[in-house]
């Protein structure tokens, strides 16, 4: 006797994107846009979720009628995005932190120390535009402060920022991380932007730029480091 044919759900493999979720949710960890999820990612999965994030952007411009079998500008457009998003823009989701060179404070370095401008690049969480923008870092170490390499700076904010954000929360889990590495007496971090959610749809105003910053320690307890720091930072330029 034939068995009986399996139904469609049951013959169709899960989704890498689904193995990589349940995982997430079994260690009760958070995934939200801004949260990296690299220890949740097997060898070759990356690949796999390029593959299904192709598949379902090519969804996104059918739903949009467009030709995407016939129009040459457009054929491959669906896996170009998707490698941009993985590879790319939101690459600090999927790859864990680069590497730190640290060195011993050996010569007891307290003094204001300013690491910028950083030219940073990230996406809007709310309507995935760019976000274009610099960053300043000021640190006031202390003799059991781990300095690290000045191309860290850039390679630790780029990690952060690759990632759908909001600037303020943004510039926020840059200065949490820079505590953990270097554990100095002060951090300051200062970030200015250009937001395309403003410039390219809305209210289309090119001019505005956000400014914010993070505060923390002796920056945040002493005004007169605090004005120092923000008297060295020239956003004029």
């Amino acid at each position: 006797m034939d068995k009986p044919p399996k139904s469609a759900q049951e013959g169709r493999a899960e989704p890498v994107s689904a193995k990589i979720r349940a995982r997430v949710e079994q260690a009760n960890r958070r995934y939200f846009a801004n949260d990296n999820i690299s220890a949740f990612i097997e060898p070759g999965e990356l690949e796999a979720l390029l593959d299904e994030v192709a598949g379902k952007m090519k969804g996104v411009l059918e739903s949009l009628v467009i030709d995407v079998d016939h129009d040459h500008n457009t054929q491959d457009t669906a896996r170009r995005v998707a490698k941009m998003y993985l590879n790319e823009v939101f690459r600090g989701r999927y790859v864990a932190q680069p590497p730190v060179t640290e060195f011993p404070n050996a010569e007891y370095l307290n003094e204001l120390m300013i690491v910028g401008p950083i030219t940073v690049r990230s996406a809007c969480s709310h309507h995935l535009c760019p976000i274009m923008g610099r960053l300043w870092i000021g640190l006031l170490p202390n003799e059991h402060s781990n300095l690290i390499g000045l191309s860290k700076y850039s390679r630790l904010a780029e990690w952060i920022m690759s990632r759908p954000q909001i600037q303020e929360e943004a510039i926020a889990q840059v200065a949490d991380l820079l505590m953990s590495k270097v554990a100095p007496d002060g951090l300051a971090v200062v970030m200015e932007a250009d937001h395309f959610c403003m410039h390219w749809r809305g209210v289309k105003d090119n001019a505005t730029k956000m400014i914010n910053s993070v505060m923390r320690g002796a920056f945040l307890k002493n005004a007169s480091l605090r004005r120092e720091f923000l008297a060295l930072v020239n956003l004029k330029d």
